[in-house]
């Protein structure tokens, strides 16, 4: 469980700030009392949720590239942060195809910047850089990867997110771990986290985002790939991790600077249709699913995750099951489209979530 007295006044740098990940993730800091910077492009998409929650009057925003290294390490003497979460990423798998130059340079090289930066500075204590699921070595098992299984990737996505990996474990051996050549340690530690799904969420290519735009335009819902079995969870599952994650890592040190999984409960891994049809029931539309039969760039079938590791030993569990996530988007995106204060309205829905894990772990 958080610790909401830990984050009261605590320095964080977030990268990736403008995007859905790092617009949740701000918004959850400020209501803890963090004091939040943040660095990424800005928003890829309009509307966005950082802009419709006004997010930018919660922290300090600069708008730069993450493949920028004079950049990166002048936001960071700047702003002197305690803590980094690195989320700025070339997020979609499908992009990678069209630019995979550029997916490779943003998340392997704009990796390197980050932890550049992070070594360069007296500031910094402790970095989770937020990777995905799709890092391992996918064979199409009905099994979840655990955080010792091979790294891999066939698309320039996955295979970028593995590079960060390596990355990662190199820059904490060699430089930023008890026995790196750094005199001062920095425990970095990365996340591994399964489909994230939630309100605000604009992306292009994503299964909600186009489901909830079908069914705006009382169209049916096209799927380009229905078998598909994936780790869905509501984003605030994952970031409730990342900032037990750094808890760990500010206030004990390396021991927690390892990988970490944060994914669903095993049966909320379901198929791209599923999830689908919930969410047409949800929203009490009439559209219904269709399949797109063209040729698609390849997408793994069957991913899950084992989160036994954050289960067991960090203390964290998924709260929220797939049936009570979808419905909170529903309302999310009702309430946006009767033109309510999304900020108020995105609150309220980590207000639930802190009551619902609350409640689970008196239990």
């Amino acid at each position: 469980m958080i610790n909401a007295s830990f984050w009261t006044g605590k320095k964080v740098l977030v990268t990736g700030h403008t995007g859905f990940k790092g617009s949740w993730l701000s918004l959850w800091l400020n209501k803890l009392g963090a004091n939040v910077q943040g660095y990424a492009l800005a928003p890829a998409t309009k509307p966005n949720l950082f802009d419709e929650a006004s997010i930018h009057e919660l922290l300090n925003s600069r708008i730069a590239d993450i493949r920028d290294p004079g950049a990166m390490q002048q936001v960071v003497d700047d702003t002197q942060p305690e803590i980094l979460f690195h989320l700025a990423a070339q997020p979609l798998v499908r992009e990678s195809f069209n630019a995979p130059a550029y997916t490779i340079e943003t998340n392997v090289m704009g990796t390197v910047n980050v932890l550049n930066a992070a070594r360069n500075s007296s500031s910094v204590k402790a970095v989770v850089v937020v990777t995905t699921d799709k890092c391992y070595q996918n064979n199409e098992w009905h099994w979840g990867y655990r955080e010792n299984e091979p790294l891999g990737g066939h698309d320039p996505y996955s295979a970028s997110k593995a590079c960060a990996e390596l990355i990662v474990q190199s820059y904490r051996l060699s430089f930023m771990g008890h026995s790196g050549e750094d005199a001062r340690p920095c425990p970095v530690a990365s996340a591994r986290a399964g489909n994230v799904i939630g309100g605000g969420d604009w992306s292009a290519d994503r299964l909600i985002p186009d489901v909830l735009n079908n069914i705006a335009q009382s169209e049916d819902v096209v799927l380009r790939n229905p078998n598909a079995i994936r780790p869905w969870q509501h984003v605030l599952e994952p970031l409730a991790g990342y900032l037990m994650l750094a808890e760990r890592l500010l206030s004990e040190g390396q021991q927690w600077a390892e990988a970490w999984n944060f994914g669903p409960h095993e049966q909320d891994a379901r198929p791209v249709s599923w999830i689908a049809e919930q969410l047409i029931k949800a929203m009490n539309s009439d559209s219904h699913c269709t399949y797109d039969v063209t040729h698609q760039p390849h997408e793994a079938q069957a991913l899950k995750l084992d989160c036994s590791k954050a289960r067991q030993v960090l203390g964290w569990t998924p709260v929220w099951t797939l049936a009570e996530c979808l419905d909170d988007i529903a309302l999310w995106h009702a309430a946006f489209l009767q033109g309510k204060d999304m900020r108020a309205v995105s609150l309220g829905t980590i207000d639930r979530f802190e009551k619902s894990s609350s409640d689970a772990t008196t239990r």
